[in-house]
């Protein structure tokens, strides 16, 4: 007897090999027809799916670097707002040291009061070097804009154009960033 296209004894043999009779459709049995094409369909998915695999890694390998270097760089600039803040009070620490005339250094009454000042500047600058922070060299440089800020032309003959002849607030870096740059005088050819 046939069913299906197929005698009772193949329909057997197939479930003795556990593949029930009614599991075999046309499309199955044309895929068992091109063994060949289906391992090509197979081998086609496998490396696509490789493929998706490899970016995947290199997706997550990427988000980690990222994730590293923000780390590091939350680090080491973490304290760039406070940074910036308190060179005020380092630029009027320079101020009151500068202020006090050379007559009044010498004074036993005042001598301690300027000792106290400058010992205070040279320690704020200590704490700037641990915290990678460096003041901007400007004078007789040229100008450079990623440093300096012109306030002012000044006409002289004793500087090339474009060189900083005058500093009128200083610059500093934290590491390799700007935190503040210099304010500075360029010399121009005089009228």
């Amino acid at each position: 007897m046939v069913e299906n296209g197929n005698t009772r004894d193949e329909a057997a043999e197939k479930e003795l090999n556990g593949v029930p009779e009614d599991m075999i459709d046309g499309d199955e049995a044309e895929d068992q027809e091109n063994p060949g094409e289906e391992l090509a369909r197979l081998r086609d998915q496998l490396e696509a799916a490789k493929q998706e695999v490899l970016y995947a890694k290199a997706e997550a390998q990427n988000v980690r670097r990222r994730a590293e270097k923000d780390v590091a760089d939350a680090r080491a600039y973490a304290t760039t707002g406070f940074a910036r803040d308190i060179l005020s009070v380092s630029d009027n620490l320079a101020r009151a040291i500068d202020a006090i005339p050379e007559d009044l250094r010498s004074n036993d009454k005042l001598k301690g009061l300027v000792t106290g000042i400058e010992a205070t500047r040279r320690e704020l600058e200590k704490v700037y070097g641990q915290q990678g922070i460096t003041r901007i060299e400007a004078v007789g440089l040229p100008l450079d804009p990623n440093r300096h800020q012109a306030m002012i032309e000044i006409p002289t003959a004793d500087a090339e154009p474009g060189t900083i002849v005058q500093e009128m607030q200083a610059g500093y870096m934290i590491r390799d960033r700007l935190l503040r740059p210099a304010m500075v005088g360029v010399a121009r050819k005089p009228d």
